[in-house]
C-alpha cells in the first residue's frame, strides 16, 4: 500500500549546473561594451587620420608594404594585385576590393593633393573616380613625395608593434616630415563623428610651421598669412570670405565654397576648371536638363571639347551677344554643381591616441611637437650609431698597434675573445669586431683610413651633442629641415582664392523663353494654350455640351490670371498651361473655386496694366493686373460681389485720363463716362458705376460694360443685331459716373453685350473674344 507524503515534504528542485570559465554578464552590459569597442575600433583603426603622419591605418598599410616591396619612386612598378596581396596577408587582414580602392585613391591627382603612389594603367578619371581597372592590369609604385614619409623610417624616429598574427614587425606611425594630415587632407565616416579635412599647400604649411616655431604664441592672423586657405587638386576658384576661412581656421570646423573656372571665347562661354571631385559629364547633363525643360532660354548650344592637352573644356553658345554672360554663369553656379560647398570638420587621432577637433593652431602645435621629438629621436640613433662605431674604431686602433701581439693570441688560443679582452682591456664588441676582421684590411693605409674616419665620427658626435643638448638647436634644426623639404616638395597654388558675389539663380519667369501664346477658356471652364496669336478659338473643337467663351493673348512667359463669378482671382504659369492640340483640362484641376462659381475671363499682360473690374448690380473699379495675381490654388478675393449679383467680363483700361467706360444696362439705358472717375484699387467693391432701378419683380441689371477710347467707336449687340455708335452718335449718352443714361434707340434697348471697336487692327483680342 503507496504511504501519502506528509504536508511538510516540498519537491526539490536543484540549481542549474555551474559550468566552469563561463562569465555570466547582463545583456546590456555585454551590448554596451561590445558597441564601445566597435566604435572605438572604427575610430581609431578604419576612419580617422593621425595628426602624426596624417594617414589611416589602411594608407600607412600601404605605403610600408609598397616600401618593402621595393617599390620606390626610382623601381620599376609592379602589378597592383602584389602590392594588395602584401598588405592584406601581412598587414591588414580585410578585402582586397577596399585596400585596392584605398590605394587607387592615393594615386589619383585629381582626388589627392600630392599623390603618395605612381599608378600606370587606368587608375579612373575626374568623371568617374571610380571606374578604373582590375588590380590584375594596373601597376603602381611610390611616388617621389612618398619619401617624405619613409626616409627616416628605419633611425630609430618611431615605435613599433606586432601585425595581426604577431609574425611581422610595423610601424605605428610613419616619420612624416611634413603636416601630411593637412597637405592631403582626409574624409571619413566614425560613430559619432566624421572627419573633412581639405588639402593645403606644402610652401604654405611650411610657412606656417615656421612661424610657430619662431613665435610659439603666434596668431590665427598670423599663421593666415601664410596659410590662405585650402588648396584643392583643381584650378577652380575659392569664393569663400577670408574672414570665413579665419574663423574656421580658428574652430576646426566650417564650410569651403568653390566655384568653376570660366572665361569668354569669341563670345562663347569657355569652362576651364571645375571645383574638387566634380564631374565633368555630370555638370553637362545637369545644364543639358535644363536646355530641355527650356529653363535656360539663353544658352543655345553646348558642346564639351575637352582632351589630354584640356582635361575640363566645357564650351556654352548663347543664343545671342545680347545674352548678360555673368547672369548666365550666376544661374547655373546656383543651381548645378559648378559651385559646390565642401564641409570642413578637422577631427583626428592626437598624439595621446584620443580622436579631439583641431583648431589649426592646435593641430600644427600638436605635429611640429611630433616633428621635433622625431628629429631628436632621428638624431639620438645617429649618436649611439656613431658612438658605436667610435668605439669600434678604437679598437681597431688598438689591434693595430698590436698587430703581431693580436694575431699569436689568435692563432694560439683557444678561445682568443676572452685573451684579447683581457690582454688589451677591450669590450666584447670590441673582440668581436677584431676577430671578424679581414686580414687585408691589416694594412698601414687602412690605419690611416680608419683615423680619418675616427676624426670625423668625432666631429659629428660633438655636433650632435651640442643639438641633442639644446632645445632651441633642436628647433633650429627643424625649421632647416623644413625649408629645405617645402623648397623640395612645395609647388604654386592651385586654387586661386577669390572674392566673389553670391551665385543667385535667376527667376522662374526669366528662364522661361518668350514667345507668343494664347490661352484659351470654355463655358464649363476647360483651359488650355496654343502657341502663337493667330490661334482663332472659335474654330477649336470643345467638348460635347461646351462652347468657346474667352481667350487672352500674351506671352509663354506671363502669368495667365482668371476671374470667377465671385469676384475671386487665380494665377496660372501659361507655359505649364495644356496645350491647344486637345481639348484641355478642367481649370478646377489647378484651382479651387467655391461651391457655385463659374469662370467669367481670363486676363493676361503686364504687371502695370490696368483693368476694369465690374460687377452687374452696377459697381465698379480699376486694378493694376498685379494685385489680382496670386500663388494660393484657392484664389484671391479681389471683387466685393453683393448677394444676387456676379462679375462682368473685365475690360483692358488703356489711359485712364482718356479712356471712357460704356456701361449699358437690361432695360437698354446707356452711361458713358470718364475712366477716371473710378478709384484705383488693389480690392474691394468699388464705386457705383451706373444708376440702376431695382425692383423686387424684375430688378434691373448691367447687361454689358466696355472701356472706349476717347475717339473710339461702341458696338452695341442686342442678339443678333449690333450698331455702331462713335462720334456725334455717342455725345448724348455721356454723362457722369452714377447717372442713369439715356434709352437706346428702338430694337437695341434689349442689351446683350457692348464693346469698342479698333478702326486700325481690326478687333482686339478681348473685344473679338
Amino acid at each position: 500500500m503507496a504511504t501519502r507524503k506528509s504536508k511538510d515534504q516540498t519537491s526539490f528542485t536543484p540549481p542549474p549546473p555551474i559550468i566552469p570559465e563561463v562569465e555570466h554578464q547582463a545583456v546590456a552590459d555585454f551590448a554596451r561594451k561590445a558597441y564601445l569597442d566597435y566604435s572605438m575600433y572604427v575610430i581609431l583603426d578604419r576612419a580617422l587620420p593621425h595628426v602624426a603622419d596624417g594617414l589611416k591605418p589602411v594608407q600607412r598599410r600601404i605605403v610600408y608594404a609598397m616600401s618593402e616591396l621595393g617599390l620606390g619612386p626610382n623601381a620599376k612598378p609592379k602589378k597592383s594585385a602584389r602590392t594588395v596581396g602584401d598588405v592584406i596577408g601581412k598587414f591588414h587582414p580585410h578585402g582586397d576590393t577596399a585596400c585596392y580602392d584605398a590605394m587607387v585613391l592615393m594615386a589619383q591627382p585629381f582626388s589627392m593633393r600630392y599623390p603618395l603612389v605612381e599608378g600606370q594603367g587606368n587608375f579612373g578619371s575626374p568623371d568617374d573616380p571610380k571606374e578604373f581597372a582590375a588590380m590584375r592590369y594596373t601597376e603602381a609604385k611610390l611616388s617621389k613625395f612618398a619619401q617624405s614619409l619613409l626616409s627616416e623610417l628605419e633611425q630609430g624616429t618611431v615605435d613599433w608593434g606586432q601585425n595581426f598574427d604577431g609574425t611581422l614587425r610595423e610601424p605605428k606611425l610613419l616619420p612624416s616630415r611634413l603636416p601630411h594630415v593637412l597637405l592631403n587632407g582626409a574624409s571619413g565616416i566614425a560613430v559619432g563623428m566624421a572627419t573633412d579635412i581639405p588639402s593645403h599647400n606644402v610652401r604654405e604649411v611650411v610657412g606656417a610651421c615656421i612661424e610657430l616655431l619662431d613665435n610659439p604664441d603666434a596668431t590665427i592672423a598670423q599663421l593666415t598669412k601664410h596659410i590662405k586657405g585650402p588648396d584643392f587638386p583643381t584650378e577652380a576658384e575659392i569664393i569663400t570670405p577670408l574672414a570665413e576661412i579665419r574663423e574656421m581656421y580658428k574652430t576646426g570646423n566650417g564650410s569651403i565654397r568653390q566655384r568653376a573656372k570660366w572665361d569668354v571665347e569669341n563670345g562663347d562661354i569657355v569652362i576651364s576648371a571645375l571645383p574638387f571631385m566634380v564631374s565633368g559629364s555630370k555638370v553637362q547633363q545637369q545644364i543639358a536638363a535644363q536646355m530641355n525643360a527650356k529653363k535656360l532660354p539663353m544658352v543655345e548650344d553646348m558642346r564639351d571639347e575637352s582632351d589630354h592637352e584640356d582635361p575640363t573644356r566645357i564650351v556654352l553658345v548663347p543664343r545671342s551677344n545680347r545674352v548678360d554672360l555673368d547672369e548666365v554663369m550666376a544661374h547655373l553656379f546656383a543651381t548645378t554643381d559648378l559651385e559646390r560647398s565642401y564641409r570642413v570638420n578637422m577631427n583626428m587621432i592626437g598624439l595621446n591616441g584620443r580622436p579631439r577637433l583641431y583648431p589649426l593652431k592646435d593641430l600644427l602645435s600638436e605635429w611640429l611637437e611630433f616633428r621635433i621629438e622625431t628629429v631628436r629621436r632621428r638624431l639620438q640613433h645617429r649618436y649611439d650609431h656613431v658612438n658605436a662605431r667610435i668605439h669600434i674604431l678604437d679598437g681597431y686602433l688598438i689591434a693595430y698597434l698590436n698587430v703581431d701581439e693580436v694575431i699569436r693570441i689568435i692563432r694560439r688560443e683557444d678561445e682568443p675573445k676572452p685573451v684579447l679582452m683581457t690582454r688589451f682591456k677591450l669590450s666584447d664588441l670590441q673582440a668581436e669586431a677584431i676577430l671578424e676582421l679581414k686580414l687585408r684590411y691589416l694594412n698601414k693605409l687602412q690605419e690611416m683610413e680608419i683615423r680619418g674616419e675616427q676624426a670625423k665620427l668625432q666631429a659629428e658626435r660633438a655636433e650632435l651633442e651640442k643639438v641633442l643638448g639644446s632645445k632651441t638647436r633642436l628647433r633650429k634644426q627643424v625649421r632647416d629641415e623644413l625649408e629645405k623639404d617645402g623648397a623640395e616638395f612645395g609647388d604654386r597654388r592651385r586654387s586661386p582664392i577669390v572674392e566673389r558675389e553670391a551665385a543667385k539663380a535667376l527667376d522662374a519667369a526669366a528662364l522661361i523663353p518668350s514667345e507668343p501664346v494664347t490661352v484659351v477658356l470654355s463655358e464649363r471652364g476647360w483651359i488650355r494654350a496654343g502657341k502663337g496669336h493667330e490661334l482663332d478659338p472659335t474654330t477649336l473643337q470643345y467638348k460635347s455640351g461646351d462652347a468657346f467663351l474667352h481667350a487672352a493673348r500674351g506671352r509663354s512667359n506671363q502669368l495667365a490670371v482668371f476671374i470667377d463669378s465671385m469676384g475671386r482671382t487665380y494665377s496660372l504659369p501659361a507655359h505649364e498651361l495644356p496645350s491647344a492640340k486637345g481639348h484641355g483640362e478642367p481649370l478646377t484641376a489647378f484651382t479651387s473655386p467655391a461651391p457655385g462659381a463659374t469662370f467669367v475671363a481670363v486676363l493676361m499682360g503686364d504687371a502695370e496694366d490696368l483693368w476694369l473690374l465690374a460687377t452687374d448690380d452696377g459697381y465698379g473699379f480699376v486694378a493694376r493686373l498685379e494685385d489680382l495675381i496670386t500663388d494660393r490654388k484657392a484664389g484671391k478675393a479681389v471683387v466685393n460681389v453683393n448677394d444676387g449679383a456676379t462679375v462682368l467680363r473685365p475690360q483692358r483700361v488703356t489711359t485712364m485720363e482718356t479712356d471712357r467706360v460704356a456701361a449699358a444696362t437690361t432695360s437698354g439705358k446707356l452711361l458713358l463716362f470718364e475712366a477716371v472717375e473710378l478709384p484705383l484699387l488693389a480690392r474691394g467693391k468699388g464705386v457705383q458705376t451706373i444708376k440702376l432701378h431695382k425692383t423686387e419683380l424684375f430688378p434691373e441689371k448691367v447687361a454689358g460694360i466696355a472701356v472706349v477710347a476717347a475717339d473710339g467707336t461702341l458696338v452695341v449687340q442686342a442678339g443678333k443685331r449690333h450698331t455702331n455708335l462713335k462720334g456725334a452718335d455717342l455725345e448724348p449718352y455721356i454723362g457722369k459716373r452714377a447717372q442713369r443714361g439715356l434709352k437706346l434707340p428702338r430694337g437695341f434697348q434689349n442689351v446683350t453685350a457692348v464693346r469698342p471697336w479698333s478702326d486700325r487692327e481690326g478687333r482686339t483680342p478681348d473685344q473679338v473674344m
